[in-house]
């Protein structure tokens, strides 16, 4: 089957979890495709506008360290083939594999839901996470600039936030994050898997280059912007071994911080990522599934509080002594940051802002 260019997943995958009808991915359909009509055209980016009720996700997982998010977008045209968020499309009755790089969902109503939010009576400030599910800052964040739309009514109630992305995009709002970082209220992860640009444009083939996220963290860092590095996931037999110049150059970036967390692989990603395996690396696809296995129980995926985080086993403690090791090297603590919630003020009514 034709690999298409800049795209993570190698097939479009089924979900039979929901209502999203079976389909198979026929090599010799494809072929015959390509012998009549010529090559298939390569598919583009198709957005779609979705206007929610609410724009808050409340969050209780034990092992989470936030407690409400916004996601501006559904879907993420990075195409990271490990992308855990990926399952989440067949809510839609999409594909959970190319349909999540390609068919998007924006949510231009976000900052006019959040200010409805934030003025209730009710609402209890804690820090509003951006990132957890899908990249804030994809490639269509330039065009409709959702994400700022937030970040502007974020420094305009003094409220606090914490940001997940893998994007230098991030540096377009610079201002506006320093202005938060002065007063304490905003933190940034900025997630660099691998320094391979080789791997990195078949792991994640629309995420900028590697070189490009360190440069953001050191220009974040340099703005007084507290940023922690993500070398997320560790894939064995893939990126593991670079866990120690990984560790070593965001520290030298600026990062305060460093996490890692082993290769997760819920629902529909699995057979996803196996696929991927197959086509980027059959020469270890067999070695890779059995480390990840031994690292989760004997399944692809370990759902479990806890240990989905950290893995379990030989395998596990192995990536865990030789991050902390790095770290120690690299003069990083274990450090965490909280942000301030006193500063919080409900946003303007339409009626004060007469005056």
């Amino acid at each position: 089957m034709a690999i298409e260019k800049g795209r993570g997943a190698t097939l479009n995958g089924d979900s039979h979890r929901f209502n999203l009808p079976q389909r198979e991915a026929d090599g010799d359909w494809l072929d015959a495709v390509e012998h009549l009509d010529g090559p298939v055209p390569r598919r583009r980016t198709q957005v779609t506008i979705e206007h929610p009720r609410t724009i808050l996700t409340r969050n209780a997982s034990p092992d989470i360290g936030f407690s409400q998010s916004i996601n501006a977008y559904r879907g993420c045209e990075h195409g990271c083939i490990y992308c855990f968020a990926r399952p989440s499309h067949a809510y839609h009755d999409l594909s959970p594999g190319l349909d999540f790089e390609t068919k998007l969902f924006a949510k231009p109503d976000a900052a006019k839901l959040l200010r409805a939010e934030l003025s209730k009576r009710s609402y209890v400030v804690a820090p509003i996470a951006m990132g957890t599910n899908t990249d804030p800052y994809q490639p269509i964040e330039k065009d409709w600039r959702i994400t700022r739309d937030i970040l502007e009514l974020l420094v305009e109630t003094r409220h606090p936030t914490f940001i997940t992305t893998k994007s230098d995009r991030i540096l377009r709002d610079i201002d506006l994050l320093a202005d938060l970082a002065r007063d304490g209220l905003v933190a940034v992860m900025l997630s660099v898997t691998s320094l391979d640009p080789a791997i990195a444009r078949t792991l994640e083939p629309r995420a900028p280059h590697p070189l490009r996220r360190i440069e953001a963290i050191r220009q974040l860092s340099a703005a007084g912007i507290p940023v922690t590095a993500s070398i997320s996931p560790v894939i064995p037999a893939i990126t593991d071994h670079e866990i120690e110049a990984l560790v070593a150059r965001v520290a030298q970036a600026g990062a305060r911080e460093v996490t890692f967390i082993p290769v997760r692989l819920p629902h529909e990603v699995a057979p996803l990522f196996r696929a991927w395996l197959d086509t980027h690396y059959p020469d270890r696809a067999a070695k890779v599934m059995a480390i990840i296995n031994d690292l989760r129980g004997g399944r692809d995926n370990d759902p479990d509080f806890g240990t989905r985080m950290r893995g379990q086993g030989v395998w596990a403690d192995l990536l865990r002594t030789r991050f902390v090791k790095a770290r120690k090297r690299a003069g990083l603590g274990a450090e965490r940051l909280t942000l301030r919630t006193d500063l919080f003020r409900p946003p303007e009514g339409a009626q004060m802002r007469l005056f």
